[in-house]
C-alpha cells in the first residue's frame, strides 16, 4: 500500500514545523525553543501525481504523556491509527540521544516510521561525526539528514515518501527487551489485547490514560494489583533501559571532537544566564527593542498616516456630498488608518522576538526565569506563554499546554493577559506620544522608557496576580524545570523579517475587518441624533456630534468614567474596545474626524488641542496614566475570554478572570488619576 497520510512527529524544537513548512509550502510559526506547536497542524503537497497529507503533531520527550500538548500528541499517535498510514521521526542531530527515546517507542510500537535527522550540519560545525549508515542497520529504518530550514535533502524526503520507504519493526524483535521480572505480567495482558507485539501490551501497563475499552481497563488493572506493580516505576525502568542501550549505541556511530566554539559557547552563557548580569543583559535587549519601535517606524508610521490623510481628502473631495461621502471619508477611512497607522511598530516588536526565539537567546530567557517565576507558583516554562502574550494572548494561553503541572498551568492561563499584547501596542504609543515629552537621558528617550516600563507593569501585575493564585488554588503536584540549552545559532534574517511581515499583515487584516464593522457602527451612531432633521433630499445631517446618538450613549456612561478622567468619546471607544482592544484607537480615529474643529490636523494634534468647555485639556498626564493602566490590566478581548473558558473548561475560573482584572483596571486608574490630576 502507499503510504499517503503521515505524521510529523518529534521532541519539541527539533525543526518539525520549519520540515512541515518546506514540505507543504506553508508558514507555520517556528521558534528556537520548546512548546511552540501546541495543536496538530494539517497540511498537503503534490509529488509525482501523488497527493501526500501530513499532520504536524506537538512536539514531545516520550510515548507518556505528562503535559496537555503530549496528551495531544500521545492521544493522536495510539487513538487514531485510522487517520494515518506512517511517521516521519524529525530527531535533533544536537541532542540526538534525547531524540532517540522517543524513536524507539514509535518504532517498537508497530507504526511505519521513516527518520529524519536534522541540522546535521550544525552538528557537524560543532564537531559531531555520525555515521548514518552504521545508525540504519543498527535501528532498521532510512535515515535522512538534512537542514529543513536551507531546505537541504527535503526532495530526497519527499522521494523516500513517494517510494514507500518506511521500516516496520518485527513484533520479536523490538528495541526494548521487556525485563524479565515483567514477562509473565505483559504475557497476561496479550490474552487480554489479543495482541502480539509486546511492547504494546507492555505500554498497555506503564500507562495510565489511553485505553477505550473500560471492561479492557479493569483486567489492566487486576494484572496490576495482583503483582504490585506501579506505573511511574515502569516507565522510568524502560526510559533508563533504553538510554543505556542509546548510549552505547552513540558511542559505536558518533564521535565529537572539542571545538574553540564549544568553549566560548560556554564562556557565553556564563554571562547570559548570570543570576545578576543574566537579567541586566535581558533589560538591555528589551531597551534596544522598545527605543527601535518608536525609532524605525516613525518614517513608515508618517507615510502611512499622510497616504490613509489624503485617501480621505479624495474620498471627501470627489464622492458626491452626503451620508455616504461621509461615512467613507470621516467614517471608514479614518478608523481603519488609525489602526493601520501602528503596523510598522508591531512588524518592528515581532521582529525583535523571532530573532530571540531563532538564535536560542528565548531558551536562556527562560532558564533564567524559572529561579525568578517559581516563588510567584509558576516555573519557568510559564515564560514561553508570557513571553508569547506580547505577540498575542490567544496563543500563549493556547501554550501553555506545554506546562504539566496543572496548578501551574491554570495559574499561567489567568495571568497570561496581563502581558501587553501586540493590540495594546497601538493605544500605548499614541498615549505615550500624547503625554509623554520627546526627550532623551543618556541617549535613551523618555518614550521608550515609558513603553518598556507598561511592559514590566504587565509583567508585575502578573506576577502579583500569580502570587494571590498561588495560595488560592490546591495542589499537592510537584514540578521541575528540566530542559537542554539549544547552541546558538545565527537568526534567518530574511525569514524572519518575512515572518514579521506577515504578523503585521495579519494584524492589519484582523483587526480591519473588526475596525471596518465598529467605524461603520460609530458613523451611524454619531451621524444622525435625537433632534435630527435629515432629509433624502438635502442628504445632509445637520445633529453636531455632542447631540449624536453615540454622545448621548457616551454621556449617560460619563458618571461611572468621570472620576478616571474620561470625557464620553474615551468612554465609548473602551465599550467599542471589548471587541478587541486596538479598536480604541480606531473609534478615536472615526470620532475625532467626524468633528468639525481641525480638519486639516492628524490624530494626534487633534487629540492633543481637545478641550473641555472650560478650555482644560482633554487628554492631560494624569488622563494618559490612566487610560495606560486601564489598559494595561482589564479584560478587553472577547477572543481571549473564549480562549480562556475552552482552555480551563471552567465558567467560574473564566468570570473571576474577566471581573478580577476589569477591577484591578478601574481602581488603579481611579487610583493613579486622582493624585495626579
Amino acid at each position: 500500500m502507499n503510504y499517503t497520510r503521515l505524521l510529523l512527529v518529534g521532541n519539541p524544537n527539533v525543526g518539525k514545523s520549519t520540515l512541515f513548512n518546506q514540505l507543504c509550502n506553508r508558514n507555520q510559526k517556528t521558534g528556537n525553543y520548546s512548546g511552540v506547536t501546541v495543536a496538530s497542524h494539517s497540511g498537503s503537497y503534490q509529488y509525482k501525481g501523488e497527493e501526500i497529507k501530513i499532520t504536524d503533531l506537538p512536539g514531545s520527550y516520550s510515548i507518556y504523556p505528562t503535559s496537555e500538548d503530549e496528551v495531544i500528541f500521545a492521544k493522536y499517535l495510539l487513538e487514531r491509527r485510522d487517520q494515518y498510514d506512517a511517521v516521519v521521526y524529525v530527531a535533533d542531530a544536537l541532542n540526538l540521544k534525547r531524540s532517540l527515546l522517543l524513536f524507539e517507542q514509535i518504532k517498537d510500537f508497530g507504526i511505519p516510521i521513516l527518520m529524519v535527522i536534522n541540522q546535521i550540519d550544525e552538528a557537524e560545525r560543532r564537531g559531531y561525526s555520525l555515521d548514518v549508515k552504521a545508525l540504519e542497520e543498527e535501528l532498521g529504518v532510512t535515515i535522512h539528514v538534512t537542514n529543513a530550514k536551507k531546505k537541504l535533502g527535503v526532495e530526497a524526503i519527499r522521494d523516500s515518501i513517494y517510494e514507500n520507504k518506511f521500516s516496520l519493526v518485527n513484533p520479536s524483535h523490538q528495541l526494548f527487551e521487556i525485563p524479565a521480572e515483567y514477562k509473565a505480567q505483559v504475557e497476561k495482558m496479550k490474552e487480554i489485547t489479543q495482541e502480539e507485539n509486546l511492547y504494546q501490551n507492555w505500554f498497555l501497563l506503564a500507562s495510565t490514560n489511553l485505553y477505550k475499552s473500560p471492561l479492557d481497563l479493569q483486567k489492566i488493572n487486576q494484572v496490576r494489583a495482583e503483582s504490585h506493580l506501579v506505573v511511574k516505576r515502569l516507565q522510568t525502568q524502560e526510559t533508563l533501559r533504553r538510554y543505556a542501550n542509546i548510549d552505547q549505541l552513540l558511542s559505536e556511530v558518533r564521535s565529537k571532537r572539542k571545538l574553540l566554539k564549544d568553549l566560548i559557547t560556554e564562556k557565553a552563557d556564563q554571562l547570559i544566564v548570570h543570576k545578576f548580569w543574566g537579567y541586566v543583559i535581558f533589560l538591555a535587549v528589551l531597551l534596544v527593542i522598545f527605543q527601535s519601535v518608536f525609532y524605525f517606524a516613525e518614517f513608515p508610521m508618517t507615510w502611512i498616516e499622510d497616504s490613509f490623510a489624503w485617501l480621505s481628502e479624495m474620498a471627501a473631495q470627489y464622492i458626491p456630498e452626503g451620508p455616504l461621502n461621509s461615512l467613507i471619508s470621516e467614517g471608514i477611512l479614518p478608523g481603519i488608518g488609525g489602526i493601520v497607522v501602528f503596523a510598522p511598530q508591531i512588524g518592528i516588536l515581532m521582529y525583535f522576538l523571532y530573532i530571540m526565539e531563532d538564535s536560542g537567546y528565548m531558551a536562556r530567557v527562560i532558564f533564567m526565569m524559572d529561579r525568578l517565576l517559581r516563588p510567584f507558583g509558576l516555573s519557568g516554562k510559564s515564560i514561553i506563554p508570557l513571553v508569547s502574550g506580547t505577540a498575542c494572548a490567544i496563543p500563549a494561553i493556547m501554550s501553555a499546554r506545554n506546562i504539566e503541572n496543572t496548578k501551574e498551568r491554570l495559574i499561567t492561563i489567568m495571568v497570561t493577559p496581563f502581558m501587553t499584547c501586540s493590540a495594546r501596542l497601538p493605544i500605548y504609543t499614541i498615549l505615550i506620544t500624547l503625554v509623554i515629552p520627546d526627550k532623551y537621558f543618556m541617549g535613551i528617550g523618555y518614550r521608550a522608557l515609558a513603553l518598556m516600563a507598561m511592559y514590566f507593569i504587565g509583567f508585575l501585575m502578573a506576577l502579583f496576580a500569580s502570587i494571590v493564585l498561588k495560595y488560592i488554588v490546591k495542589s499537592t503536584q510537584k514540578s521541575f524545570l528540566i530542559m537542554d540549552l539549544p547552541n546558538y545559532k545565527m537568526p534567518l534574517w530574511g525569514y524572519n523579517f518575512k515572518m514579521a511581515l506577515k504578523r503585521a499583515w495579519g494584524f492589519i487584516t484582523g483587526a480591519g475587518k473588526v475596525i471596518f464593522t465598529v467605524s461603520i457602527i460609530i458613523w451611524v451612531l454619531s451621524y444622525f441624533g435625537p433632534h435630527d432633521k435629515f432629509s433624502l433630499t438635502s442628504h445632509k445631517s445637520e445633529v453636531e456630534l455632542n447631540d449624536s446618538y453615540l454622545a448621548k450613549m457616551g454621556q449617560s456612561i460619563e458618571p461611572v468614567i468621570k472620576p478616571l478622567g474620561y470625557d464620553w468619546k474615551m468612554g465609548v471607544s473602551i465599550l467599542t474596545s471589548f471587541a478587541a482592544r486596538e479598536v480604541f484607537v480606531g473609534t478615536m480615529s472615526t470620532l475625532y474626524s467626524l468633528s468639525d474643529e481641525g480638519e486639516d490636523q492628524k490624530l494626534l494634534e487633534k487629540m492633543k488641542n481637545d478641550t473641555y468647555e472650560d478650555g482644560t485639556p482633554v487628554f492631560t498626564l494624569a488622563t494618559g496614566i490612566s487610560l495606560l493602566l486601564f489598559y494595561a490590566f482589564a479584560m478587553q478581548c472577547m477572543s481571549t475570554i473564549a480562549i480562556v473558558y475552552k482552555e480551563t473548561a471552567s465558567m467560574k475560573w473564566t468570570l473571576i478572570q474577566l471581573f478580577g482584572m476589569t477591577g484591578i483596571a478601574y481602581i488603579s486608574s481611579l487610583v493613579v488619576y486622582q493624585l495626579l490630576k
